[in-house]
């Protein structure tokens, strides 16, 4: 084998072939002295900057681990999803290795238990090939059989971190933004759509796991190992999360009972307990109180999301539907 030709399966690794490949792709000052070659990342901590996994005979030069925010704490490692190299082609992939938990998630009076399932991402991964919308990548088993998930790098900022850059106030955001940031938002509303017409569901709808690809301009939804289980709302956690995701986008960030009061504004004073976010109780989901040119048509659907809801989207054809009014309402206007 020479420096650039990638094992294959069946064959033992040449660790000389691969610091040849890791010179060619990486540069010889990232060529570790120590080479270590791993082929079961059961134990994901053992998986370590400057190692190299095979899968399927195709070697990954490890690099950082992943960060993201998650339950309020910004920056959280995650020690199974690690940042690789592919050594074959020289891209940029995300590593998922298996980890599993079980958490249980309340909306209002809704229970749903929630666990992490690699074998849904990967069935996924493969439904959505193609779908511009969505992460790219494919499943791999590892020695051990361990489904390990590769992903397409995306290079761009979170759809919210994109926002928050947009206009030099909310008023201006939201007149001169607002309605193609709504026209994207559809899209992804239709893309999980496209999910749940299939019997499948994201699990995880956060406004962190949108990235806005820098290069092409697209929004695509990323990280969907979570599933949960309700009998009697299949896809209510989903549609909940996009109500989360609308508020923020609407908001032009998180509009909290904390920042007005600390602002003080006189709307501060006027909100009520059925104001608030039906999942995150500090947020204020009628944002008509706290901007009075919101249309009506919006903040209905904003509404739907709030402690004082009579009634919840079952179904992201209900969701659109009121969306799509409320954006012919912005778009005339």
């Amino acid at each position: 084998m020479n420096g650039t030709q990638a094992p294959t399966a069946g064959t033992r690794p040449d660790k000389d072939a691969l610091r040849d490949m890791i010179a060619r792709r990486a540069g010889p000052g990232k060529v570790p002295e120590r080479l270590r070659i791993i082929t079961d990342t059961s134990d994901f901590f053992r998986v370590d900057y400057g190692d190299v996994v095979i899968l399927e005979g195709r070697p990954y030069f490890i690099r950082n681990y992943e960060r993201e925010g998650r339950f309020g704490i910004d920056e959280e490692p995650k020690f199974w999803v690690r940042r690789a190299l592919d050594l074959s082609d020289g891209s940029t992939k995300i590593i998922k290795m298996v980890f599993l938990e079980r958490f249980t998630a309340r909306v209002g009076d809704l229970t749903f238990e929630c666990v992490r399932s690699p074998g849904k991402e990967a069935a996924i991964l493969d439904m959505v090939r193609g779908h511009p919308n969505f992460m790219q990548g494919f499943s791999v088993k590892d020695a051990s059989g361990n489904i390990i998930r590769i992903i397409d790098h995306i290079r761009g900022p979170t759809l919210a971190d994109h926002v928050l850059g947009l206009g030099k106030d909310h008023e201006e955001y939201f007149h001169d933004h607002f309605p193609s940031v709504l026209d994207e938002y559809i899209g992804l509303v239709k893309a999980i759509g496209f999910l749940h017409d299939r019997g499948e569901k994201h699990g995880d709808i956060r406004r962190d796991h949108i990235i806005k690809e820098r290069a092409t301009g697209l929004s695509r939804w990323i990280d969907f190992d979570f599933n949960y289980l309700h009998k009697e709302n299949v896809f209510g956690y989903d549609v909940f999360g996009l109500g989360n995701v609308l508020a923020y986008l609407a908001g032009r960030g998180d509009v909290t009972a904390h920042q007005l009061r600390g602002e003080g504004s006189p709307v501060f004073q006027r909100l009520t307990e059925e104001d608030f976010n039906i999942v995150f109780g500090n947020r204020v989901v009628n944002l008509k109180k706290v901007y009075p040119y919101i249309p009506d048509a919006l903040n209905y659907v904003l509404m739907h999301f709030s402690t004082g809801a009579n009634i919840f989207y079952d179904n992201t054809g209900e969701l659109l539907a009121d969306l799509q009014e409320a954006r012919d309402k912005i778009h005339s206007s």
